[in-house]
């Protein structure tokens, strides 16, 4: 009976990979280290009606995928990441969004001791409020202290763990005791399938802005290329056009020929004198405003006297 009942559980279990294989477009592979049952059902809830989290043995699930390789052969790209502690998010939905929701729900944590620490810890310069008799437990560790108010004081921030490292039982223990908790634990996603596509989950922070700057960059480095070269494209025409009018005007300025877009470069070479009045109109208009104001007060002053004296 135990053996029909999990049959049934195995079969009912590939009909629900496949359903989600053919529904869903896009998911995420998540690896689930350190993350504890009741945080998973936080995460399925936070989820729900976006996404469908589904977990199972790696065996099992490579299994469903060579099965329904047929219907959708883009599958195949996610048999290299299916290793280790992962399962798979499935959603239809945008995935930044998802991305987001998922990323949100973490739990900060204690460093264990033996575990391997996934980020750099410090302690901070702080007044740890622990008694004098602790003073040989920081000494062990190398942590300068000094004796404040009648607690132990740390003087200098201290970096105490090193990422990737294993977290000794001494730096576990000092942790605990200030109360520190460094790492959090989640869905740590790894790869991102996304119709047929797998791709590093870091992908998804390009912006268009991003796209479009190195766009440019590429189409500059390409008519550079082109240039240097002697080689016309698209991007370099332009260029050569410019640059071909220029040489153009430059021999029109030595020489008699001359042409319509010429005739004024010419011009002003022919006659400097009319740039210099030009250039110097716009200044010459402040300094008439101020003479006709300087000749109108003359005249204002000149209509105060005529001929009146105090003792008229």
């Amino acid at each position: 009976m135990v053996r029909e009942d999990k049959a049934a559980w195995k079969a009912n279990y590939f009909v629900k990979i496949k359903s989600f294989l053919d529904e869903y477009p896009k998911a995420f592979i998540v690896g689930v280290d350190n993350v504890s049952s009741k945080q998973m059902q936080t995460i399925r809830m936070s989820l729900r009606g976006s996404a469908e989290v589904l977990m199972g043995k790696n065996t099992m699930i490579r299994k469903a995928i060579r099965t329904h390789l047929e219907q959708n052969p883009g599958l195949e790209k996610l048999m290299p990441h299916i290793k280790g502690n992962v399962g798979f998010v499935f959603t239809k939905e945008d995935l930044i969004e998802t991305r987001d929701k998922i990323m949100a729900n973490r739990v900060a944590a204690p460093a264990r001791a033996g575990a391997w620490a996934p980020c750099d810890v410090y302690v901070p310069a702080q007044n740890t409020g622990l008694g004098p008799e602790k003073t040989s437990f920081f000494q062990a560790l190398q942590i300068p202290t000094k004796i404040s108010r009648g607690s132990i004081e740390i003087l200098n921030d201290v970096h105490l763990i090193t990422k990737d490292a294993k977290v000794g039982a001494s730096e576990a223990t000092l942790l605990q005791m200030l109360k520190i908790y460094p790492f959090s634990y989640g869905l740590e996603i790894s790869q991102v399938y996304d119709s047929g596509t797998v791709f590093h989950p870091n992908i998804l922070d390009i912006t268009n802005e991003d796209i479009r700057v190195k766009f440019l960059d590429g189409v500059m480095n390409v008519s550079s290329v082109c240039l240097q070269i002697g080689y016309p494209t698209v991007v370099s025409v332009p260029h050569s056009i410019v640059n071909g009018m220029k040489n153009l005007m430059a021999v029109a300025a030595e020489t008699e020929i001359t042409f319509k877009e010429a005739e004024q470069m010419k011009a002003y070479l022919a006659d400097p004198s009319a740039f210099a009045v030009v250039a110097a109109a716009p200044t010459d208009a402040p300094a008439a405003a101020k003479e006709e104001a300087k000749v109108e007060e003359e005249e204002e002053e000149s209509d105060d006297d005529l001929g009146f004296g105090l003792f008229d």
